[in-house]
């Protein structure tokens, strides 16, 4: 792998986050994801770009200000696998894992596991930490 492909790659993971993690625009999962792409931690929705467009929209329905950054940065040019390790905060407005909107600024963290080919991520293995979030939207405050 050539310095180039790993730029692409870092490229291609930093627009994911600006895109998807920081403005809540969905319609990048087109742009930036394979037809055929699989999502292995689907959380109950459909494991391909439709259903990764519906979490994304979920997401910012119930915290409209959610704002993830990269914490760690991992590119396996070999393998054309990236994992980021994220953090990010949104104000819970709407109801959400089935809470109720508390107005508190929610702490997220999670990893992400992305396959590239062809310049598109074609799979995605996620996780984030739900039962914290859960427990800092019923603690009462």
């Amino acid at each position: 792998m050539s310095a180039i492909e790993r730029t692409s790659l870092e490229t291609l993971i930093q627009r994911w986050i600006a895109e998807g993690w920081q403005k809540g625009r969905a319609a990048m999962v087109d742009e930036l994801h394979a037809p055929a792409f699989v999502d292995h931690d689907p959380a109950g929705r459909r494991p391909d770009r439709k259903g990764f467009k519906q979490g994304i929209a979920e997401l910012y329905a119930a915290f409209p200000d959610f704002h993830a950054r990269i914490e760690d940065l991992v590119i396996d040019t070999a393998a054309k696998k990236i994992t980021v390790r994220w953090r990010g905060t949104g104000t819970h407005r709407r109801k959400f894992m089935g809470c109720p909107p508390t107005g508190r600024k929610i702490l997220f963290k999670g990893i992400e596991i992305l396959l590239v080919r062809g310049g598109l991520i074609t799979a995605r293995w996620g996780e984030w930490d739900g039962l914290d979030i859960l427990d800092q939207m019923k603690t009462p405050p």
